[in-house]
């Protein structure tokens, strides 16, 4: 199968073969809001920090010109090719987790030894591991169609490639990432076939892991603490979601003013990064916001669409899984932020700060519109 589009890869009804331009058009105008949200919410932190109020805009501005041509590769490259190299993305998920413990490219940041040093630039290889863990999972699901009900063809190997994945994320440690991993995982693994018992049971081992980490590592626990109760600690463990909650809440309705943030001041810890949406909140207020969150369901719409009209089991499979994932991931990360779900600093996807963030992003929005281009007129 050749890498670049073909007309005869897959025959369309109507002989057309144009992508989905309202995907496109919704992806563009998310990537340019979180531009100038990023703009105002940084103008504190990169003058104290760098001594230019623009150094992180401009650091983000290569980050979407890469995330740009990862996307204009993956749009031109045939979804299924990936398919037929499924195997080469499961070999590239495992190495790309054990890049962060190779001394002299490991770096850490804070507790996590979750990024990688190449060349003077810093890398999170957890971020490209949503997507070529689906490529591959998506490919495997698809051979397995009809065998999935049985425990040693289905849920057996699934959760041993799982186990693998979630070990080297644990031993980093990255729970936030491994969450959204873990969740698109069993999405894709239901719409392929998976058994509902199975899931629930996986979802329950996945529940009493959860509570041994729980009683390992002290902070994982704080951060339960902090849901259950945000003024547990104001000062320390709960302080960002106390801060958070201040610059959701101080927002109003309109907002203070874009640029008239206070809690982007050193208040607000990462107000570039996973807390970016208590910033837009306190800017921009309450129908800004939820406008965000309605043009994140906007895309999860357009991506359901194109995946249930994909030509075959492989386009729908992967389409759904980088659909979900990209939902399930900003919904962490806004649940997080206004206290619906514990905080676990995994990025806004589109408007957080971060090159590996940005271009995992545009990746999985590349393939999906490439298979929006072989999917029938809805």
């Amino acid at each position: 199968m050749p890498i670049f589009r073909n007309k005869n890869d897959f025959a369309k009804p109507d002989g057309r073969f144009q992508g989905d331009k309202v995907f496109l058009i919704l992806v563009g105008i998310l990537t340019l809001f979180g531009l100038v949200s990023l703009m105002s919410a940084s103008s504190a932190s990169s003058y104290l920090k760098y001594g230019d109020s623009y150094y992180i805009v401009k650091h983000q501005l290569e980050g979407i010109f890469l995330g740009v041509v990862v996307f204009l590769i993956a749009a031109k490259v045939s979804y299924g090719y990936w398919k037929k190299n499924a195997h080469l993305m499961l070999i590239f998920s495992i190495l790309l987790l054990l890049l962060v413990f190779i001394p002299g490219l490991s770096a850490r940041w804070g507790s996590a030894r979750s990024w990688i040093n190449v060349f003077g630039f810093s890398l999170q290889p957890s971020e490209f591991v949503k997507i070529s863990f689906l490529l591959y999972l998506a490919a495997w699901l698809e051979k397995r169609q009809g065998k999935l009900k049985n425990i040693q063809e289905g849920i057996l190997p699934f959760l041993i490639v799982m186990g693998v994945i979630a070990f080297l994320m644990i031993l980093q440690p990255d729970i936030g990432t491994l969450s959204i991993i873990g969740a698109s995982s069993l999405i894709v693994y239901f719409v392929a076939g998976g058994r509902t018992r199975h899931i629930a049971t996986i979802m329950l081992v996945a529940a009493v892991c959860l509570f041994g980490l729980l009683q390992v590592k002290e902070y994982q626990r704080n951060r339960f603490r902090c849901l259950l109760n945000p003024q547990y600690d104001t000062q320390n463990v709960c302080y960002q979601t106390n801060q958070a909650l201040i610059a959701v809440g101080s927002g109003g309705f309109f907002g203070r003013g874009l640029g008239a943030s206070r809690q982007k001041f050193s208040y607000l810890p990462e107000p570039t990064g996973d807390s970016i949406f208590a910033i837009i909140s306190e800017e921009t207020g309450f129908i800004f916001s939820v406008s965000l969150v309605l043009m994140y369901l906007a895309i999860f719409y357009r991506g359901f669409k194109i995946s249930i009209n994909a030509p075959d089991g492989y386009g729908k499979i992967l389409g759904l899984g980088l659909t979900s994932w990209l939902i399930i991931q900003a919904f962490v990360n806004i649940g997080g932020i206004i206290n619906l779900i514990p905080m676990t600093g995994v990025p806004l996807p589109f408007v957080s700060y971060g090159g590996s963030s940005i271009m995992a992003a545009m990746g999985a929005a590349g393939i999906i519109y490439n298979i929006s281009k072989y999917s029938r007129p809805a």
